[in-house]
């Protein structure tokens, strides 16, 4: 028996088939081959075609399929993981009705401010766990206030997961853990929250039908099946977002426990069982994929946004013609510090974790004389680390303390330059595994398709592959404490430019 793994990540579709009885991975592939477009028509805008999604979510399923490892009608389910807080609307005839805005969009930020405010700080943190601040919520007002036509036409607001179940099964359903994460949810009264609707003015249909996370999501169409080559009547047993999904696949399931991922985005996520909140919303808090009203278990979850993408934007300036692994090997030449270079990772939008400035990303003390190619890509991937060091420390403050961390062996953790400046300056071991996000949706779906009984039962056979301690822990302190003081004073610089614009 073979689940199916599915994982719609912002610079391709990756797609996984497990075997269910070993949970070994069958075959694996990445859709497309060059990353999908993120369409950009103002300064901190960012939007995706769902069709475009759907399309390469087709092509890769088709792609695995012709790998021939593996029998397609012996495949028994589907799960899906998804970019987390895109908005997608569809019409009743469910057709899309414009691009989704993602994740890493910044346009609502002004809107999400304004209604922490109205709504009240402390009301939004103990009812919500977060500001509203750019989330998905805030993206739907501002298409209602902005986009009023198109606002009258939604039958349904979605995720980007919700979407492609849809498209899979012609069924619109969504969970407890995305309406937490588009911030429409109320912990406290354990439903949708009524102030957040009513200030906003949405009307509570246009949102799916709530379903346990762990659970049928709708039944592949036929016509869809035929496609794809797939047995007609199989379920979509499994949704969650990308962060939510990557620890569950790391079986990061129980209280303090701690995973981190490095993709586009950098991302550290530790489990709670208290309804935990980080007053100045630096950090979010969202329903785990084993949350429920008896048991919270809650994902405290810090976002980098430039990770990944400022790894992939200094390989298109520096080195185009040369693969990620021969850059890492010429940076791994570079004495750590990178002769005095610092990098600035935060080009890519709003930062939460910096009470949601835009500073921009920027290099500290390069000389023309000394700095390589081969130091840019040292100095970009030690910025990245810091900015998750930044970032633990907020975690730290807010009780979250991990001594050891698992992560997936992929993107920027392939990397022996980050991995050890991950480990020495965050003070943490971490443990690598193998698979990506489509690894844990396979697996997620034979928990909501019964095929495991329950989430211990699917990681049976799931082992660290290799890790990773921390070294020269002394050195790299002082580096660090040399890169903070530079950030901060670019935060200060911003804060001034900020109270000159609000004072004209």
């Amino acid at each position: 028996m073979l689940l199916l793994g599915i994982d719609l990540g912002t610079s391709s579709v990756k797609v996984s088939v497990l075997d269910a009885a070993t949970q070994k991975c069958v075959a694996a592939v990445q859709y497309p081959e060059t990353e999908m477009e993120i369409i950009s028509v103002s300064s901190g805008w960012a939007e995706q075609s769902p069709d475009h999604w759907w399309e390469n979510v087709k092509q890769a399923i088709l792609k695995c399929n012709a790998t021939g490892l593996y029998d397609t009608k012996d495949i028994a389910t589907i799960g899906i993981a998804y970019q987390m807080h895109g908005l997608v609307l569809v019409d009743k005839e469910q057709h899309v009705l414009r691009n989704s805005i993602i994740w890493c969009d910044s346009r609502a930020v002004k809107t999400g401010d304004e209604a922490f405010e109205h709504l009240g700080t402390e009301n939004c943190l103990y009812h919500l766990l977060n500001s509203p601040g750019n989330f998905t919520a805030s993206k739907l007002a501002w298409i209602k206030e902005n986009e009023p036509a198109i606002y009258e036409k939604i039958d349904k607001v979605m995720l980007p997961g919700d979407f492609i179940a849809m498209k899979l099964t012609g069924d619109i359903t969504t969970t407890v853990s995305a309406l937490s994460e588009g911030i429409f949810w109320d912990f406290r009264s354990n439903s949708m929250s009524e102030n957040l609707l009513r200030y906003f003015g949405f009307d509570q249909s246009v949102f799916p039908q709530i379903q346990p996370l762990f659970s049928s999501h709708g039944i592949l169409k036929e016509t869809v099946a035929n496609r794809l080559s797939l047995k007609s009547g199989i379920s979509v047993s499994y949704k969650a977002g990308d962060q939510l999904n990557n620890a569950f696949s790391l079986n990061v399931l129980q209280p303090g426990e701690v995973a981190a991922t490095a993709g586009t985005s950098g991302v550290i996520y530790g489990i709670s069982d208290q309804l935990k909140y980080d007053h100045q919303s630096r950090i979010n808090s969202f329903a785990h994929v084993n949350y429920s009203a008896q048991k919270n278990r809650i994902g405290i979850l810090l976002c980098i946004n430039g990770a990944g993408i400022f790894n992939r934007w200094i390989k298109n300036l520096v080195g185009s013609n040369r693969s990620y692994a021969e850059l890492n090997n010429a940076a791994a030449k570079i004495a750590p510090g990178s002769n005095g270079l610092h990098a600035i990772p935060f080009g890519n939008g709003a930062e939460r974790m910096l009470n949601n400035q835009q500073i921009g990303a920027h290099f500290q003390n390069l000389d023309f004389n000394i700095h390589t190619e081969a130091h840019l890509v040292r100095a970009t991937q030690e910025g990245v680390a810091f900015a998750f060091r930044y970032g633990l420390d907020i975690m730290r403050e807010n009780g979250m303390n991990p001594t050891i961390i698992r992560a997936g062996k992929a993107n920027l953790f392939l990397s022996e330059v980050f991995s050890q400046s991950f480990a020495n300056v965050t003070g943490t071991s971490v443990e690598f595994y193998e698979g990506d996000g489509s690894y844990g949706a396979a697996l997620g779906a034979g928990v909501g398709a019964g095929i495991f009984s329950d989430t211990t039962s699917a990681f049976n056979n799931r082992k660290p592959i290799d890790s990773v301690v921390p070294q020269d822990k002394n050195i790299c302190e002082i580096l660090y404490q040399e890169w903070r003081e530079y950030l901060h004073e670019k935060l200060d610089s911003q804060n001034k430019i900020n109270d000159l614009i609000n004072i004209g």
